[in-house]
């Protein structure tokens, strides 16, 4: 887990970050978004780029046989249905969270991987950041790499992606933070020794040198609410729907890079 941000800021920086915050500052741009990728050293950057060398790479590989393997209920396996990846996930993943038609509410992918489990093959769901549901998920996500993220211009979505602009921006925990503060007011700037990103999400399931293992976008969230002092919402909250929601359509068009290797 990342180091809290208390242990990390001088008090001076802190004060900054306190009192310069710019309270209902526009997003970042489209011609000013950046992925983390371009802020990070060019060691990590070749193991991103090299498929051989990126570890997130083993996860995709679990998942292409989690694809093809038939489930214990006898029903069919994913490419059962779906046919061969390659093909019928491309761009699937840069356009979640969508709205599901059958619940009345926004999903993301792994919720959408598990709906299929217990609907279609008859199968419990896979707990989040199981490895399976991790591997699944990335395998599908890696079809979509380079293609933009597009999230649907959908007006159902529209209170759903309201809610997320507003967590991302409301003040939390006892540093009394935002991730705006940093992501959208600070980018740029060093937090410690690390460069502070954009945050966007354009690389899960992704495989971070910290965790030595590949995490999930809630995964991320959670980190950042622990680092700001804040109660992390539990697993599978609509918060966390509505953030990831707007987090996309903050990060909208850059492409996808699932799995992302980052520090």
């Amino acid at each position: 887990m990342p180091r809290r941000l208390g242990s990390l800021l001088p008090m001076a920086f802190l004060g900054l970050l306190l009192s310069g915050a710019l309270a209902g500052a526009e997003p970042i741009s489209p011609t000013e978004r950046r992925s983390g990728f371009d802020q990070m050293s060019s060691e990590i950057q070749a193991m991103q780029r090299d498929d051989g060398a990126n570890p997130g790479m083993l996860a995709v590989a679990d998942g292409e046989d989690l694809w093809t393997k038939a489930p214990p209920s006898g029903r069919p396996a994913c490419a059962g249905c779906h046919g061969a990846a390659s093909s019928t996930m491309r761009g699937v993943a840069t356009r979640y969270p969508a709205w599901d038609a059958q619940t009345q509410k926004p999903i993301d992918l792994q919720t959408r991987v598990n709906t299929c489990r217990r609907e279609y093959q008859g199968v419990e769901p896979l707990a989040y950041e199981s490895p399976d549901l991790l591997a699944l998920t990335a395998f599908i996500a890696a079809q979509s790499r380079g293609l933009p993220m597009t999230p649907p211009d959908d007006p159902r979505l529209d209170p759903t992606r309201a809610e997320g602009r507003t967590l991302f921006e409301a003040r939390q925990g006892q540093l009394g933070l935002s991730c705006a503060i940093c992501h959208d007011d600070h980018w740029g700037r060093h937090l410690g020794a690390a460069v502070i990103p954009q945050g966007h999400p354009t690389g899960y399931p992704l495989y971070r040198l910290e965790w030595q293992g590949l995490g999930s976008l809630q995964r991320r969230l959670r980190n950042c609410l622990t680092g700001m002092r804040a109660e992390p919402f539990g697993y599978g909250a609509p918060e966390y729907i509505a953030l990831e929601l707007y987090l996309a359509t903050r990060a909208a068009p850059l492409p996808l890079e699932t799995p992302a290797v980052r520090p």
